[in-house]
């Protein structure tokens, strides 16, 4: 696995995310090449889960665009886009079924 994606999941793991998944898309038509999706254990850990990967991942990590809110947290790393949601929201919007089509098209290709 890429050692940028290795670090970003072992930082939200040793910070007690749930259900962490990595989708590769490179070679797709999505505008990113890696999506980490991770669930929070509420609106207060989703905000702290970012503020960890900030401290582990900069100078390192340029972060282009953080979209916050309690219930979900959108990092734009360029290449990579980081998604921290609590369950409820994790369930509401099933962005692993939107990713496992798009990894799906790529793979058929």
């Amino acid at each position: 696995m890429n050692p940028r994606i290795e670090k970003m999941s072992h930082i939200l793991d040793m910070n007690k995310a749930e259900n962490i998944e990595v989708f590769d898309l490179a070679g797709s038509d999505y505008f990113a090449d890696y999506v980490i999706i991770a669930s929070s254990l509420g609106e207060r850990h989703t905000l702290a889960l970012l503020d960890h990967l900030k401290k582990g991942l900069k100078p390192e990590e340029q972060f282009l665009y953080v979209d916050e809110s309690g219930d979900w947290v959108a990092i734009d790393l360029g290449d990579i886009l980081i998604h921290i949601l609590t369950p409820q929201y994790r369930a509401k919007y099933d962005l692993e079924s939107f990713l496992k089509e798009v990894s799906a098209r790529k793979n058929k290709n």
